[in-house]
């Protein structure tokens, strides 16, 4: 009773480890795009492009005296419940962000695209989403 009981446990730890890397993949891509759509949002006469200084920049734009979101709310990482470590951007902000957490990721085969290096990943760490600015104005991830 007691190898069938760990075995439950082993199984529902594991149930509950995958729904939280899901929800990491949602939460760093939707972080992701919405650090795409604040930069490409320059505000005013400067040419320059900025990137936020912290999540919440993305829940509310600093830039601007009215309300504009990129993000619903400034969210913490799944896997640690903590703050995200963020990935630095030219001319200060953030670029992107990871969770500062060293396990191994269960999640290693399908990954949606954008993350498919991810397969590759030692721990969450590895798992970095983050958009950045070309020279020639173009984004890449």
């Amino acid at each position: 009773m007691s190898i069938y009981l760990a075995q439950v446990g082993d199984a529902w730890q594991n149930r509950i480890i995958r729904t939280k890397e899901e929800e990491l993949l949602r939460i760093g891509l939707e972080v992701q795009t919405a650090i795409k759509r604040y930069t490409e949002n320059n505000i005013g006469d400067n040419p320059q492009t900025t990137y936020p200084k912290t999540l919440d920049d993305l829940v509310q734009d600093p830039r601007v005296p009215f309300p504009k979101r990129y993000l619903r709310k400034a969210y913490k990482d799944p896997i640690t419940g903590e703050d995200w470590q963020y990935i630095g951007a030219p001319g200060g902000g953030f670029a992107g962000i990871y969770s500062k957490s060293d396990k191994k990721p269960l999640k290693v085969a399908n990954f949606p695209e954008n993350t498919t290096a991810f397969t590759e990943a030692k721990t969450y760490q590895d798992w970095r989403f983050a958009h950045w600015i070309n020279r020639s104005g173009g984004g890449r991830r």
